[in-house]
């Protein structure tokens, strides 16, 4: 057990073992990621120029696309110095920020989706009582319960990774420092981790996916019981781009986090993890906004502005 203390940095080996795919990952990393801000920021932009869009429902939105914006800038730019420069190293302090930081946001976005789904059951199911139930309080208070719950569960997994035990210069078979991969770099017995991760994964799915389905199987049902078609072709329209974000982002999240095996699958990992990296990200604003009559106005609208303004 030489060296065990003295880790001072950890080697990232993310995609080593295909060194002629080096050149196209970082091609493909730079496009996921530039996309990715120029769709969040873009969709950040509209919502706060626009004050037809200042109701709770795109405040929430807009705080997605600023988690999406955090959480891969946490960890596509580390990932794309890597396969540039090939140094792949990554600094004790390095790890442990990402991999809190990722932890953070990553369960943050989980409970805003559940907050989001809830924003949707009282407009539809209780329309009169919606302005009083989601107040601009209400809405904060929301937002800032998620953000706690973020906090928490980064914390905990935070400070129970790195009480393992770590020898010279650990290579973590990722791209990024993330709970299952720096649990499988140590060199002490991880039981007690993989118990704790499967726990509080499982428990963070369970309450907000079950708040999901709550929520949308009540929105359902009032949506049936509408005769116009138009009020139930609205409500579904409305609700169709959260539940396609819900089930990409709930999808990728249980198969790398909810289950055992995904301790023991560090290949296929790496390759889910891309996707819900970087991929997920980049698409939200396009769900949300491609099928959204109100952003697609509000961006008309803010160029109308800025045209209106040059000339």
């Amino acid at each position: 057990m030489e060296n065990c203390t003295a880790v001072s940095e950890f080697i990232l080996e993310g995609f080593r073992d295909h060194p002629e795919l080096q050149i196209i990952l970082f091609v493909v990393f730079l496009v996921l990621y530039v996309t990715t801000l120029v769709g969040n920021s873009g969709m950040i932009a509209i919502i706060s120029s626009d004050t037809h869009l200042h109701t709770p429902m795109y405040f929430f939105l807009r705080n997605l696309s600023f988690l999406d914006l955090c959480y891969s800038s946490v960890i596509a730019p580390k990932a794309l110095a890597s396969f540039f420069t090939q140094n792949q190293t990554i600094s004790y302090a390095g790890c442990v920020a990402q991999l809190l930081l990722f932890s953070l946001f990553i369960t943050t976005e989980g409970f805003l989706l559940a907050v989001m789904a809830y924003d949707r059951f009282i407009a539809i199911c209780y329309p009169l009582l919606y302005p009083i139930m989601m107040s601009r309080k209400s809405c904060q208070q929301l937002v800032a319960a998620s953000y706690a719950c973020g906090c928490a569960n980064g914390v905990i997994q935070t400070s129970f990774s790195f009480r393992l035990r770590f020898c010279g210069s650990s290579q973590i078979n990722h791209f990024f420092c993330d709970v299952p991969a720096v649990m499988r770099a140590s060199v002490t017995d991880t039981y007690v981790n993989e118990v704790v991760m499967f726990a509080l994964c499982n428990v963070i799915i369970v309450i907000t996916t079950v708040a999901i389905f709550t929520s949308y199987a009540y929105i359902l049902s009032t949506i049936l019981k509408t005769r116009s078609a138009e009020g139930r072709y609205k409500a579904f329209s409305t609700c169709a781009s959260h539940m396609m974000a819900v089930s990409l982002f709930y999808g990728t999240v249980f198969f790398i986090y909810a289950q055992p095996a995904a301790i023991s699958t560090p290949n296929q990992s790496k390759m889910v993890s891309v996707f819900y990296t970087l991929v997920i990200p980049m698409l939200n604003p396009l769900i949300y906004s491609l099928r959204n009559k109100d952003v697609k106005e509000g961006l008309g609208r803010m160029m109308g502005k800025r045209l209106f303004s040059m000339n």
